[in-house]
């Protein structure tokens, strides 16, 4: 037997590593160890930092903070499936603290799609995690997970799906994916998660016209409708009164619920479910069906109005809320409208005066949809006893309650009686706080609510009384250019009468209008409009800064002409005017041939009785004297008014001056005069043409007759004129007491007793002294312009030839213009 040899060991190889076992403490080193080549070390470590991630989420802050992710993110599209498995794991774990996509989405183990779709829909809950998924087309694999085994890897894809399509890009991309089959059969689900979310998505992506026809085509209706009427899927139908209110928005869908008797039954649930939330949800649906014109019609013909009033008897006020919501679309309706003005106005009249501020908002709307265009809504609302509450409303704390109840005000204000109720309830004094609002829609708003409400004269007087013309000019510096422009209205409106529009004036309106109206971004369709409005009630200001009164512009009594004043000059009231120390200026001419007030002042009426009978007793005993003896007649009638006028001018030429009377420019007794010779010598003539060369003849005797051109320079009316500022103390004449006028004292007298008379001109200022007169010939029988060949205007001669017409245009009529 021979003896045994032992076999020697081979000894390894230099070139290879000795296994080295490894035991850490440290969930560093494991970070460390997820860059080794070592499939099974990476499999290892990753186990390791799942166990760790999952004890809480202080280790996932630690692992983000040792920097994790950057590892993981390269791991989850590993070549080895152990190694993708259990990264996939550790992203699922920490995903709501990661901030990262993976490259891609595992398709191979159910295990992996769950913790990739957690991580997803994790992930999804940030706008740019959204649009990076979009990106790498990760909604495609998302919907293919749908129909997985795995109720867990449906509800994670659902969740992620549901939370892209809270954007529109991708909503639209999920139903183009022909995701919509699919997420019908989950609503067939056991899980009552996952139908939840399968519902929510459908609600979303609904929002897109074509998902809705998608809908329809697949008879997603009728399964809708099937949930509805089962008792055991309360919790659903929330959610599904949602996706078919998005449905009702296409009339098709209302078509294919009236055809299939669900419409009727969807109200018939509106109206008995006990579940106030999915009777809330009930009444948006209507409510969003509302806003289409035939959908109206249609729920109009189920009686849908009966429903919603049912609904505000509800105790919920989510319910009474939406409800009005509905009722405010279904308002588009006449004949729904009527419906609700006689049943339904003093129920959401009372839900105004609810503390809950969106109740408020909500009935406000209401109110603001049924009075719109509907005079007998607006008076059922006041017979309702609204307004007080309509008016409290302006100072509420709620932006949007404000502005319906200025809307609501507004409608109302369209009715002459109703303005007048609003205005004794002082609407115009509440206006002023909503007009000082930072809200752009209430300052709109409520500058068409006073544009409204100032077609009164009382309400402009309040307006003034209230300081509410300064927040209203203010708006005319706004940058929103609805704001500017109700304004503009407003002030078109208030300028109507000569005190609000003077007002306008010094409050720095008319500046503000000029620079908008030249402004090619701020001009608008009011702003010129507010412009001519202001000056044409103020036409001693618009005959300062443009020289020219049209064929419309009456003169009135209390009328100014200043002559030109510099740019930036401020522009003076005639009271100020005639305060002011006697000056070497062109005097100011004044227009007033109105008869003074007869109400005593400050004596007493005895007193003042004495004062007139002693005046005029001795203004007969001077008749007397100088006419001898004089015989004592029995007054006759005609003689009475005589005497009334003569104790007119002596009450007016009365020393007495009461402190508390508003002040009235002096009374000018020689227009007075020249006005009624001009009544009794021209109006009786038949003829246009006759009655302007009356006319112009007896203003050119009044003021010094007609001059000859040559001796023009001769006319010596300076003179004159600074004789009477003398004797006057005064810087302002009263134009009557002018006997030697040139062309601009003559015009202006012109145009006063032509606007009296009936005889339509204009007024225009030249140069140096010049100003002329316009006429047109109308014939009075027809009411219609009667042509003159050539059919052009004509400049009335004043001064050379006085009645002579001469043709707009010609040389004559430049030679009188600019001699």
């Amino acid at each position: 037997m021979g003896k045994k040899v032992k076999k020697e060991i081979e000894p390894p190889p230099k070139d290879v590593f000795d296994p080295l076992p490894i035991e850490s403490k440290k969930a560093a080193t494991a970070v460390l160890m997820l860059q080794s080549p070592e499939e099974e070390i990476l499999a290892k470590s990753c186990d390791a930092l799942y166990k760790f991630a999952k004890k809480g989420e202080e280790n996932k802050l630690s692992l983000l903070g040792l920097g994790a992710v950057e590892s993981l993110s390269k791991l989850v599209s590993h070549e080895d499936k152990i190694v993708r498995r259990n990264a996939t794991m550790v992203c699922g774990i920490m995903a709501s603290n990661l901030h990262y996509i993976p490259a891609i989405i595992p398709i191979e183990e159910v295990v992996i799609h769950e913790f990739a779709t957690l991580c997803l829909a994790h992930m999804a809950t940030e706008y740019t995690s959204k649009a990076r998924i979009f990106e790498v087309n990760g909604l495609e694999p998302l919907l293919k997970l749908l129909s997985s085994p795995d109720p867990d890897v449906k509800k994670n894809s659902l969740e992620c799906i549901y939370l892209l399509t809270q954007e529109f890009q991708n909503r639209s991309a999920v139903w183009e994916l022909n995701a919509i089959p699919p997420l019908l059969e989950l609503l067939k689900s056991e899980y009552p998660v996952i139908q939840q979310l399968s519902l929510r998505t459908l609600c979303s992506i609904s929002c897109e016209v074509e998902a809705r026809n998608a809908l329809i085509e697949n008879q997603a209706l009728e399964q809708l409708q099937k949930i509805l009427e089962t008792k055991e899927y309360n919790d659903l139908h929330t959610d599904t009164l949602s996706v078919i209110a998005n449905c009702l928005e296409d009339s098709q869908a209302l078509l294919t619920l009236q055809l299939s008797g669900g419409l009727k039954r969807i109200l018939e649930f509106a109206e008995t479910t006990p579940l106030h939330e999915a009777q809330r949800h009930a009444a948006k649906a209507i409510s969003k069906a509302a806003y289409n014109d035939e959908n109206r019609k249609f729920l109009h013909e189920q009686e849908v109005e009966k429903v919603l009033l049912s609904m505000l008897g509800t105790d919920n006020d989510e319910v009474k809320a939406a409800a009005c919501l509905a009722i405010a679309a279904m308002c588009e309706n006449l004949e729904s409208k009527h419906f609700f003005s006689k049943q339904g106005i003093s129920l959401i009249v009372a839900l105004v005066n609810k503390d809950d501020a969106e109740m408020r908002e909500s009935a406000t709307f209401v109110l603001a949809n049924l009075t719109t265009n509907s005079p007998i809504n607006a008076s059922a609302l006041a017979e309702a006893g609204a307004v007080a509450t309509l008016i409290q409303l302006l100072s509420d704390e709620r932006d949007k309650v404000i502005a319906n109840a200025c809307t609501v005000l507004l409608n109302m204000a369209a009715e002459e009686p109703l303005r007048l109720l609003l205005q004794t309830h002082g609407v115009i004094q509440a206006l002023v706080q909503p007009l000082q609002s930072v809200n752009s829609i209430i300052l709109s708003k409520a500058a068409l609510t006073v544009a409204a409400m100032a077609c009164d004269p009382d309400a402009r007087t309040d307006l003034r009384n209230v300081n509410g013309l300064l927040p209203l000019v203010k708006l005319l510096c706004s940058d929103h250019n609805e704001v500017r422009r109700s304004a503009c209205q407003a002030i078109a409106v208030c300028a109507s009468d000569n005190l609000t529009a003077v007002e306008l004036y010094k409050l720095g309106a008319l500046d503000l209008l000029q620079d908008e109206t030249v402004s090619r971004s701020r001009s608008n369709n009011f702003s010129e409009l507010a412009f001519n409005k202001l000056l044409d009630n103020n036409l001693p200001l618009k005959y300062c800064q443009r020289g020219y009164l049209s064929y419309s512009n009456y003169i009135e009594d209390g009328f100014y002409d200043c002559g030109r004043i510099k740019p930036n000059a401020k522009f003076l009231s005639l009271e100020d005017l005639i305060k002011q120390e006697l000056n070497q200026k062109r005097p100011i001419l004044l227009i007033n041939a109105k008869l003074p007030d007869l109400t005593p002042v400050s004596s007493t009426p005895m007193e003042e009785k004495q004062e007139l009978t002693g005046q005029l007793s001795n203004s007969r005993n001077a008749s007397r004297e100088r006419g001898g003896k004089a015989k004592v007649k029995p007054k006759k009638e005609e003689d009475k008014p005589k005497e009334e006028e003569e104790e007119v001018l002596l009450r007016s030429q009365s020393p007495v001056i009461s402190e508390n009377k508003p002040w009235s420019p002096p009374f000018d007794q020689d227009l007075y005069d020249c006005i009624n010779e001009a009544s009794e010598t021209i109006l009786p003539l038949s003829d246009i043409p006759d009655q302007v060369d009356a006319l112009a003849k007896l203003v050119a005797k009044k003021m010094g007759g007609a001059v000859e051109k040559e001796r023009l320079q001769d006319f010596n009316w300076e003179l004159h004129i600074s004789e009477l500022k003398f004797a006057l103390k005064c810087n302002v004449i009263p134009i009557g007491k002018i006997k030697k006028g040139i062309f601009y004292h003559r015009a202006l007298l012109f145009k006063v007793i032509a606007d009296r008379i009936g005889i339509r001109c204009s007024l225009s200022r030249g140069e140096y002294g010049r100003a002329w007169n316009e006429v047109k010939l109308i014939d009075s029988q027809q009411g219609a312009f009667k042509v003159i060949s050539p059919p052009k205007c004509y400049i009335v001669d004043l001064m050379f030839e006085p009645g002579r017409l001469i043709i707009q245009g010609s040389v004559d009529a430049e030679s009188y213009q600019r001699i």
